[in-house]
């Protein structure tokens, strides 16, 4: 039975800048240490996601739209949603177009997951399929060669043991089909999220960007980066603080690297690969940036993108 939480949104004028992170309202909090929070779903609470979601303020003019929130579970990761939903769409319109983004989010998992054996992926490692036989795999393929090139071979997914395994950018590319989804139903403010990473679009519950705190993992006490969004991704690796998930590709051993990496960019799927790869090469991986196609790249120790 699919379940959500729904609020009315509060939404005023979008507030002045601020050069400082004290009194700048977050929306979203990414790494740090963040399973203290816990986001509510029909199933109890996902505890442990390395994204929090911060309460509407309380001082806010009522405008009569619609906030919700819902969490999924899949074998091949947690995801997170949040709807603003326009002042005339009804909760129920909204209600459908939750179901719709989470059925997309579930067909994926059943059809694309590397961890289910009778699987697209796990059919294309044991060699029982071609990657032209289905479209969406035949994307997932050409992505993740794209990708491949883009990095110098530091994303590599035929590189990892078992055989192909596209888990770099697969998740990111749910999250970005998932949110066309919720623009086909009309809306237009969102935010789709999965582990550290996420993609946004238009206006956050108060009003204006969304406002995303980056936490780095190595430096629990610092100030956190700061970035304002109105369209557009972040792909992380190493944020949640976990070492050793990612694969030098040259040598198939762990990354020794324990850098935490942050990419921007227009499309999660891709940013999630950059990130992957610049975790595993290190600083020298920032000569990618920025791409051509709007991607740049963001070491939070530095706190300064490329």
């Amino acid at each position: 039975m699919l379940t959500h939480r729904m609020v009315r949104a509060e939404r005023g004028p979008a507030p002045a800048p601020s050069i400082t992170n004290d009194d700048i309202h977050i929306d979203l909090r990414i790494g740090g240490g963040q399973s203290r929070d816990t986001i509510a779903d029909g199933r109890g609470s996902a505890k442990g996601s390395a994204v929090a979601i911060s309460p509407l303020l309380p001082n806010q003019t009522v405008d009569d739209r619609i906030v919700a929130r819902h969490s999924v579970h899949t074998s091949t990761a947690d995801f997170h949603l949040i709807l603003i939903g326009p002042a005339l769409v009804t909760r129920r319109q909204l209600g459908e177009a939750i179901a719709d983004a989470v059925a997309e989010l579930r067909a994926i998992d059943v059809t694309y997951s590397p961890h289910r054996p009778k699987s697209l992926v796990s059919l294309l490692r044991r060699g029982e399929v071609s990657p032209d036989s289905y479209p969406p795999l035949a994307d997932i393929v050409a992505r993740c060669d794209a990708m491949r090139t883009a990095t110098e071979g530091w994303f590599n997914a035929w590189a990892v043991p078992g055989g192909f395994d596209p888990s770099g950018l697969l998740k990111g590319w749910a999250v970005e089909r998932a949110a066309a989804r919720l623009r086909a139903a009309g809306i237009t403010d969102y935010a789709v999220m999965s582990g550290a990473d996420l993609t946004v679009r238009g206006h956050a519950p108060y009003g204006g960007p969304w406002r995303i705190a980056v936490h780095d993992p190595e430096r629990p006490h610092a100030t956190p980066t700061t970035l304002q969004l109105t369209e557009g991704a972040i792909g992380t690796s190493g944020i949640a603080g976990r070492r050793g998930h990612v694969i030098n590709p040259h040598t198939g051993e762990p990354a020794d690297t324990t850098c935490a990496a942050i990419v921007t960019g227009p499309d999660l799927a891709v940013a999630d690969a950059y990130a992957t790869a610049l975790c595993a090469a290190g600083p020298a991986g920032l000569r990618w940036f920025p791409t051509v196609d709007g991607y740049r790249a963001l070491f939070p120790a530095s706190d300064s993108f490329l």
